[in-house]
């Protein structure tokens, strides 16, 4: 067996300790170059992602804009007392037909009226009394329009409803 201290087993150490740190070296370097590439790459999903977002509200946020600036040129009018009473009732309507048309726009559409109750469609805000059973879940009155997308509910009509009550019938 050979000597553990002899020169020839110190020279090997060494060597494996050389060979070792010069591994470490190299993993910590593959390391760090790794940890950037994620580090970037976090950054550009990051900025794709706000890119994205941004570029899909864009036209919406545009479309806002200008029914902003109608808004605004309306409610001047209105304070500066620049039109008849006629024209102010013609230029809410014209206030209307543009939101409906920026709503159209992005799918969006009225409910179509209802003479009936339906659970899917409308909210009950309120229930009145009939004594006559063929009124019976007939919508009343509208509260708040219901709207559609893509002929799926986005919001329901608020509506107030008859109900017909079997004991409220004449004797």
């Amino acid at each position: 067996m050979s000597d553990p201290t002899s020169p020839s087993d110190y020279a090997a150490l060494l060597e494996e300790v050389r060979q070792l740190r010069l591994a470490f070296a190299d993993q910590k370097q593959q390391d760090t170059i790794q940890k950037d590439a994620f580090s970037r790459l976090y950054s550009e999903l990051e900025q794709y992602k706000a890119d994205f977002i941004f570029q899909s509200e864009k036209p919406l946020l545009l479309d806002l804009l200008l029914f902003y600036d109608s808004m605004s040129w309306f409610h001047e009018s209105i304070v500066k007392q620049e039109m008849a009473p006629d024209a102010i009732e013609e230029s809410f309507q014209y206030l209307m037909d543009e939101l409906l048309e920026l709503l159209y726009r992005r799918d969006v559409t009225p409910m179509e009226p209802a003479e009936r109750f339906h659970k899917e469609r409308h909210r009950a805000r309120q229930i009145v009394k009939t004594h006559l059973p063929e009124h019976h879940e007939r919508i009343t009155q509208v509260l708040k329009r219901g709207f559609l997308r893509s002929e799926k509910v986005l919001r329901a009509e608020d509506v107030i409803v008859a109900r017909h009550e079997t004991g409220s019938s004449e004797t």
